[in-house]
């Protein structure tokens, strides 16, 4: 059981300051009656919630596949460039989501967002040894001596100032574009081992989270299930 505006805040419906005064109005209804009281119980398993005559959509787990675009922040707050949130809509919108995998700002393509902290440790914890594989637009053609040495291993600098090696698990080239598979994804990992090996990459788009592969267009996403990540 929980507290009504306390559930309500968690969706985003508002502070529990704004939530009491909703009820005041009379706009929230647990089931055919009209709620006089914001700190009522409420089972959101069970109970059946309207908010102004709309029915609160709830899901204790929610895990979406999306693609996002360039140009877009992988973070809830919008500075220079704006968040991906900005383009989830209802009712996902309503929940506490989070990115599990994130994209810098320039860079598109699979992010998974979840209500589930545990399943976002899962998926980006090193020692989870998740999979994921990028396509990488390169400046000039790769050659077979420069995808041995990311095979083998290259030292490149940590966020953090230190230095660590980054190795490709598999990696696949045709002309200028190269699929590299790697199960870390440190702050601009792939871009750092591509350009210790000669070239820049112009475009990064990661295609595959684990089982989970990107089959959307762009800004857009799909519910799925952690079979779908885990090949389970």
């Amino acid at each position: 059981m929980m507290r009504l505006d306390k559930f309500l805040s968690n969706l985003n419906y508002g502070s529990r300051k704004e939530i009491k005064l909703m009820v005041k109005n009379g706009l929230v209804k647990v089931g055919n009656l009209t709620v006089k009281s914001s700190d009522v119980k409420i089972d959101p398993n069970y109970d059946k919630i309207f908010v102004n005559g709309t029915e609160v959509i709830y899901k204790e787990n929610v895990i979406l596949s999306f693609y996002k675009p360039a140009g877009y922040l992988s973070s809830h707050k919008a500075e220079i460039y704006p968040s991906l949130f900005e383009l989830i809509g209802a009712p996902y919108n309503q929940y506490d989501l989070k990115i599990a995998g994130r994209l810098d700002y320039d860079s598109e393509g699979l992010v998974i967002l979840t209500t589930s902290g545990d399943l976002v440790h899962q998926i980006t914890h090193p020692k989870k040894k998740i999979r994921k594989v990028y396509e990488a637009k390169l400046d000039k053609h790769f050659n077979e001596s420069s995808k041995l040495k990311l095979l083998q291993g290259v030292e490149i600098m940590g966020e953090d100032g230190m230095p660590y090696i980054g190795i490709a698990l598999d990696l696949h080239y045709k002309e200028d574009v190269a699929y590299i598979t790697i199960d870390e994804g440190k702050f601009h990992q792939v871009k750092k081992m591509f350009l210790e090996v000669g070239f820049l990459v112009t475009n990064l788009k990661r295609i595959q989270i684990g089982a989970l592969t990107l089959d959307l267009e762009p800004g857009t996403y799909k519910e799925i299930e952690e079979n779908d990540i885990f090949g389970r």
